[in-house]
């Protein structure tokens, strides 16, 4: 923060680091370095390994065993929370449910 004639000016920056967010495996990267996603497809995906997670940073891709779908909820989650958004509300109710709120 800087304050200016009287006035308190924010940067646009985060204000806490993001977290890091599980890839499976007991693995972890921080939030704010995934790049790219790439879903495993074929005969490459066995033995629990479904998605290519590209770090900023590393030369190779980490594999992990959470889907790519998975994994972006949690980057976007974390990075809401470091930049001090509030959390997104889920369109309605599912069928047949009442909101709780």
């Amino acid at each position: 923060m800087l304050s200016v004639g009287g006035t308190i000016v924010t940067s646009g920056m985060a204000k806490r680091d993001p977290r890091m967010i599980p890839l499976g495996y007991g693995k972890f990267v921080r939030a704010d370095r995934v790049y790219a996603l790439v879903p495993i497809e074929g005969a490459e995906r066995r033995d629990g390994r479904r998605t290519y997670v590209h770090v900023d940073g590393l030369s190779e891709p980490v594999v992990a065993s959470r889907s790519e779908r998975a994994i972006l909820a949690d980057v976007e989650v974390a990075l809401a929370e470091a930049a001090g958004l509030p959390r997104r509300r889920r369109s309605g109710a599912a069928v047949g449910q009442e909101s709780l709120l």
